[in-house]
């Protein structure tokens, strides 16, 4: 087959009018063509842009289809071949598909099999692996599963023989049982080579075959595993102790995890650096979606501590465990104390695990623990403005007069890292009037770190201090600082408002980016001088802040950004707040829920919920576009909070409960669903709705609370004592 025939009808089809990941498809016949280029730069990069036009990031599209046919002839006429059938097979494999038609991808290679299967018989190895691939993710275990048996019998190289065995089974789960004998039963020395032996070990896993002690001494005897797989195209194997510790963590039964734990046990305590690495990582997965894999695992983990070569991956690990590493503290204050970016960062999960014991390892070497001082600084609120946090903040480090003095050292040198001073600053802020000792050496560096005093000094300063900080800051030349900041710092400082109201009102006219912030400070402002303020709020609005499209004109009003939305929500919760009337309000936050309804909008629809929650009954009229937000897990529950306020008599409170519990084990929202739930009262939930509940509080997998992506441990902990507390309120009298 020439390159006329295989692009034959390429220009025929109607290529601008379908649609890919960047929307009009017209530029992908020049990449089909450039395939083929001689010019092996040239064809990599139309390669590299089709992965991005047509299969963009594992989705499928309406001109994904029409592209297939191609590659495949590309690959039958020997150009690219192992490249073209891996295209093929990364889109036949996909299951988010955005084309019309369901399947229409899948069903586009699968159509193309005559011209892949006959690659299986390929002389280069390479192409065969490829061609194995392609042709199981395409599902068709009619046209497959015979040419991949028959490939069984007779293929030699090792990765090809791996990827058959994987095939075979992805295509006929019941055949795992004929590998697990065949290539697992018999003596390594005398079977299969190692990566056909993983392979079937993963196929077993896959296929959901009870865990044994055989497929457990099998992984053990294999490590370091991942190099078997590294030749491998399925990317989701190329850790296969995690992989294997994952699957059998979500089949969620005692014994499975009991296995888990076990095989991570055994690979921590393997010979083999890279094995403990390997396993390292393993439990690393563990820690992070089971409840009762911390505390089985941190012993096993701290033993690692005192081991060279492991110490550093361990402390990964470790980090996340909170107050339950405990059993590695000996281990983590041995290491602490030594030297070099190991000690730091001992010393930074010490600050995390033990942070009574970690404060005077922090303050006798501040200077050569930026980790540990970074650790520290975002330990607490870590909130500039007002010390504010979030529920399930942890408390701030604990303060220490050695501490402080060392701060205050460090803040006296003049050339410290940017990163640094803000840690400092932080530090100093979450103590508060703690940390008044150290009012004069932030004023002494005001002209060094003027972005951090100004953030830090209002929190520290003690009230017999406060004229003479204000004097400082007026006194200064802060022209490069934001004028909101040190007019807010003023205001805190003193109550003088003046500077305040000034550059509030310079962000409001310019309708800037920072006109949400501009709107939350005069919100606060509490003061008849704020309400001078009300005309620049007003005309801050965005142009369409009060309108909804108009379905019948034909065209809608401009579509804002999400800082746009955000500004415009935050000037109706001011507007509302200075006023007491929702009059204003309620047109701007209904607009926000009518435009914020996209994927990238979460957050925006969350704080609009709050705002008309706010308002109380006066925000009824909202309540058709709250409910409306029921749907999406990841704004239900605000919705539903907001419902119940808003509109307490027109609910269907099973409807908002369900909606609810949707999001907590979506693990879209649960912290807000529980406060939902505890609106609503456990006694008034259904025997199936506390059902559910229970499950969230007592199963092994944890709860993911968005926003605390760094401790999840200790945030599902909060949202387990949380739910926990609530069941009990629904037995009580």
């Amino acid at each position: 087959m020439d390159l006329a025939q295989i692009f034959a009808d390429l220009d025929a089809q109607p290529w601008a009018e379908r649609e890919h990941a960047y929307g009009s498809a017209e530029d992908v016949p020049d990449q089909l063509r450039a395939l083929a280029s001689d010019d092996a730069e040239t064809a990599e990069e139309a390669l590299y842009e089709l992965y991005g036009n047509i299969i963009h990031q594992g989705s499928v599209y309406e001109a994904t289809a029409h592209a297939v046919p191609y590659p495949a002839r590309l690959a039958a006429a020997g150009i690219r071949p192992a490249d073209m059938l891996l295209l093929l097979g990364s889109i036949a494999e996909s299951d988010d598909e955005r084309s019309a038609t369901p399947s229409a991808c899948r069903a586009a290679v699968t159509a193309q099999l005559p011209l892949i299967l006959p690659l299986i018989e390929s002389a280069d190895a390479s192409v065969r692996q490829a061609a194995v691939w392609a042709a199981a993710r395409t599902g068709a275990a009619e046209q497959v599963l015979g040419p991949l048996r028959r490939c069984w019998d007779g293929e030699l190289d090792p990765q090809v023989r791996a990827e058959v065995l994987a095939g075979v089974v992805r295509l006929d789960p019941a055949g795992a049982g004929e590998f697990e004998t065949a290539v697992l039963g018999g003596a390594k020395e005398d079977g299969e080579a190692a990566p056909v032996r993983l392979a079937a070990l993963l196929a077993c896993v896959d296929a959901g075959l009870p865990w044994t002690g055989v497929h457990h001494d099998a992984l053990i005897s294999l490590l370091p595993a991942e190099s078997l797989v590294a030749g491998r195209y399925d990317l989701e194997q190329n850790e296969p102790v995690r992989y294997v510790v994952e699957e059998l963590l979500d089949r969620a039964t005692d014994d499975a995890r009991e296995a888990a734990f076990t095989l991570i046990d055994a690979g921590l305590r393997h010979p083999d650096a890279d094995a403990r690495r390997e396993t390292v990582s393993a439990a690393e997965h563990a820690c992070e979606v089971s409840r009762s894999a911390p505390a089985r695992l941190a012993g096993p983990l701290a033993a690692l501590l005192g081991d060279p070569s492991s110490a550093s991956a361990a402390l990964s690990v470790v980090r996340q465990l909170g107050r339950l590493a405990a059993p590695a503290v000996p281990a983590l204050t041995a290491l602490a104390t030594g030297g070099g970016e190991l000690a730091d960062r001992a010393l930074a999960v010490l600050v995390a695990a033990a942070p009574e014991q970690a404060a005077p390892l922090l303050a006798a070497d501040l200077p050569r623990r930026p980790e540990a001082l970074d650790a520290a600084a975002k330990t607490g609120p870590a909130r500039w403005a007002t010390g504010a946090g979030r529920e399930g903040d942890r408390d701030p480090f604990p303060y220490s007069p050695e501490l402080l003095d060392a701060v205050r050292a460090r803040l006296a040198d003049s050339d410290i890292a940017w990163n640094e001073s803000i840690h400092l600053g932080l530090l100093l802020a979450d103590w508060g009037q703690r940390a008044a000792p150290a009012v004069p050496d932030l004023l002494a560096a005001l002209d060094r770190y003027p972005f951090v005093v100004v953030r830090a000094l209002p929190a520290v300063c003690p009230p017999e201090e406060r004229d003479r900080a204000a004097a400082a800051l007026h006194a200064a030349d802060l022209t490069q600082q934001s004028p909101l900041d040190v007019g807010s710092a003023l205001h805190r400082l003193t109550g003088e408002t003046g500077p305040l109201v000034r550059a509030v009102t310079d962000v409001l006219v310019s309708r800037g980016r920072d006109v949400a912030d501009a709107a939350k400070l005069a919100a606060e402002l509490g003061s008849s001088e704020a309400l001078t303020l009300l005309p620049y709020l007003r005309a801050a609005l965005s142009d369409t802040a009060c309108k909804t499209p108009d379905p019948s004109s034909g065209s809608s009003a401009e579509k804002r950004d999400n800082p746009r939305l955000d500004g415009d929500m935050e000037i109706a919760r001011a507007l509302w707040r200075l006023t007491g009337s929702a009059d204003e309000a309620l047109p701007i936050i209904a607009g926000v829920l009518e435009e914020a309804d996209g994927d990238w909008h979460r957050w925006q629809n969350v704080h609009a919920a709050e705002a008309a929650r706010a308002l109380g009954e006066q925000g009824r009229p909202l309540a058709p576009l709250l409910e409306r937000k029921l749907d999406r897990r990841d704004r239900a529950a605000a919705a539903a909070l907001a419902l119940l306020t808003v509109d307490p008599a027109g609910q269907d409170r099973n409807r908002l409960a369900d909606a609810a519990l949707t999001s907590a084990e979506t693990n879209a929202d649960p912290l807000t669903a529980l406060d939902l739930l505890g609106a609503l009262g456990a006694r008034n939930l259904t025997d199936d709705q506390l059902r559910r509940l229970a499950d969230l509080a007592e199963r092994d997998a944890h709860v993911f609370i968005p926003g605390f992506t760094n401790d999840p441990v200790r945030a599902d902990a909060l949202f387990r004592e949380k739910a926990r507390a609530l069941l009990r309120t629904a037995g009580d009298a």
